[in-house]
């Protein structure tokens, strides 16, 4: 069930399900007793007009499901017919609100009764039975490597709950169970309806019940995969990218269990790196500019190249939760004294400036420059910061690692910053210019620059 068709399956469901509520639309801030930590998912049904609540004005997440609402909502799905009606059931009178629904659904070997022979319509709905009942509402067939402690891989159950499971709509405990015999509230309900309405709220196999935050990561890849499991054998149930802030909940060896914004699931701990623990601000020079091109060659002119860079730098560097200065961000030309000015009159701690190289065509590769003239500790964090930035940047760019060195810069050397300059490649060097040319690769120069400053903020904590 798709589109039109599987929003319609799920407003049935949840309308099915409040069957006591009052009429006329409310808003999020009328209705009470929402559970805070779901408030998102659950106001996101209100302003959906999905929930509108009771006639007393609460939401009454901890009232439970029921058998008989539940054939109503898989046949209303399914378009079943429900006029009352006999059933097969003796405990299911032919005047219960849900007997025909029960009885149609009963015909078409959706529901069946209890070894004894009845239904139990007002019994209250276990995990297990809504497991069943959502995979099949959705046609559910996914799977994935998904294990419980207490629901063996042979049992029956342990298809519906994997199926659950796999498309982000259900997960287990912190314990490793599922808990089919758990019965299931009206808030556990909603969330279920919210996940499969909006892929926002899916989950991944971990915990329904808060957990404690070990601590904060960044990504440091391009983008790095976020699936069911730990292990790289399990489904990717989404992407997080490079500076992406992610909280880690538990780690299994090399995998942690994470989340990052509504995205949550496991993701290798190699392509994470410490979030620094303070805000640090940032200048970023983006070399030459207006009367100034600086080097120009293979096609690229230089002022176009880094200034490029610097604003993907940028970007990184806040998606990180950085603050950052530019010297400039369009095509103007600042004294080399003003860059200083404008980094240190922003309170910037840090500024670096950004070139690309030119000499002879066989030239090639990356370099740092910090300034010292003797053994200050301004001197010192330059020339860590420059290793740091200098690290990532040959790496990423697969370029020639020049190394770093004491440079003799105006933008370096006239500050009381910590400040570094470095040069991202040789634009007279065909095979260099040829990788400064893409998008790709101005994006990896941007990323290793964002990502050795956020290792020099680390090494300082």
């Amino acid at each position: 069930m798709r589109g039109k068709g599987l929003r319609y399956a799920v407003v049935v469901l949840v309308a099915v399900l409040l069957l006591s509520m009052g009429a006329g639309s409310v808003s999020a801030d009328t209705v009470t007793g929402v559970p805070g930590k779901y408030s998102k998912e659950i106001n996101y049904l209100i302003s959906e007009n999905i929930i509108q609540g009771y006639p007393d004005g609460d939401f009454h997440g901890d009232d439970k499901v029921t058998r008989a609402q539940a054939a109503v909502m898989v046949g209303r799905m399914l378009g079943l017919p429900g006029e009352k009606r006999s059933t097969d059931f003796p405990d299911v009178d032919k005047g219960l609100y849900a007997s025909g629904y029960i009885q149609s659904a009963k015909d078409k070997g959706i529901i069946t009764g209890f070894p004894e022979g009845d239904y139990r319509p007002n019994k209250s709905m276990t995990r297990a039975e809504m497991a069943y009942l959502i995979v099949k509402a959705l046609r559910l067939e996914a799977k994935s490597d998904v294990t419980f402690t207490d629901i063996p891989k042979s049992s029956k159950l342990y298809d519906y709950v994997n199926k659950l499971s796999t498309a982000g709509i259900s997960e287990g405990f912190p314990s490793g169970e599922y808990k089919p015999d758990r019965i299931i509230s009206r808030t556990e309900f909603s969330l279920f309806v919210a996940r499969g309405m909006n892929k926002e709220f899916k989950v991944s196999s971990g915990t329904e019940e808060p957990m404690e935050v070990l601590e904060k990561q960044i990504v440091t890849a391009d983008f790095l995969n976020v699936r069911n499991g730990a292990g790289s054998n399990n489904q990717i149930v989404g992407k997080i990218y490079t500076g992406d802030t992610v909280s880690v909940y538990k780690k299994e060896g090399s995998w942690y269990y994470i989340s990052s914004d509504n995205i949550k699931g496991y993701v290798h701990s190699a392509y994470l790196m410490d979030k620094p623990s303070k805000t640090y601000k940032v200048a970023i020079d983006p070399g030459h500019g207006e009367r100034d091109p600086g080097a120009s060659a293979n096609g690229i002119v230089e002022k176009e190249l880094v200034l490029d860079v610097s604003k993907k730098t940028r970007e990184y560097l806040e998606n990180a939760g950085m603050d950052v200065v530019m010297t400039r961000q369009s095509d103007w030309y600042p004294s080399l004294s003003g860059r200083v000015a404008i980094a240190e009159r922003n309170n910037a701690t840090e500024f670096v400036s950004i070139h690309a190289n030119a000499a002879s065509e066989g030239a090639n590769g990356v370099e740092t420059f910090y300034y010292a003239s003797g053994m200050s500790s301004r001197e010192f964090n330059s020339y860590k910061l420059a290793k740091f930035i200098n690290e990532r940047l040959y790496k990423e760019m697969d370029m020639t690692d020049r190394g770093v060195k004491n440079g003799n810069f105006h933008v370096i050397r006239e500050t009381s910053l910590t400040a570094v300059l470095t040069e991202i490649g040789f634009l007279t060097n065909k095979e260099d210019a040829g990788k400064l040319k893409t998008q790709h690769y101005r994006e990896a120069a941007a990323r290793a620059i964002a990502l050795g400053v956020m290792d020099y903020y680390n090494w300082k904590e």
